[in-house]
């Protein structure tokens, strides 16, 4: 993400990243980003709520259009509508790449368990 903005920034597009993680983006290089608290793979809320979605839609697009230098960050106002916990958002299965690292994942916690 942060290659293909800069290479569009380079080429004179300006670009905007919404984003969960503002702080690894600003120090990855993405030139503006817009922060919203919601998980992974729903930046843009619920799914079928097209609603909540043009809101955040017309959200980054207010904030693209108020960011006036690289390296600016804007908190969007959303909130997710389920606490943590209770999400009903995450996949039946893990990732395919859970799966393939799993085991290192599991003898890295150990390691560090070892340690603390």
């Amino acid at each position: 993400m942060a290659q293909a903005a800069r290479y569009l920034e380079e080429n004179r597009f300006s670009t905007i990243v919404l984003t969960p993680m503002p702080e690894f983006h600003n120090q990855v290089g993405i030139p503006r980003s817009a922060a919203i608290e919601y998980p992974f793979g729903r930046l843009f809320g619920q799914v079928g709520d097209e609603k909540g979605q043009r809101e955040i839609l017309l959200a980054l697009l207010d904030v693209f259009e108020k960011c006036r230098k690289p390296g600016e960050v804007h908190h969007l106002p959303f909130k997710w509508p389920e606490e943590p916990k209770k999400a009903d958002w995450q996949p039946p299965e893990m990732s395919p790449l859970i799966k393939l690292y799993l085991e290192e994942i599991k003898k890295a916690r150990r390691k560090e368990m070892e340690k603390g």
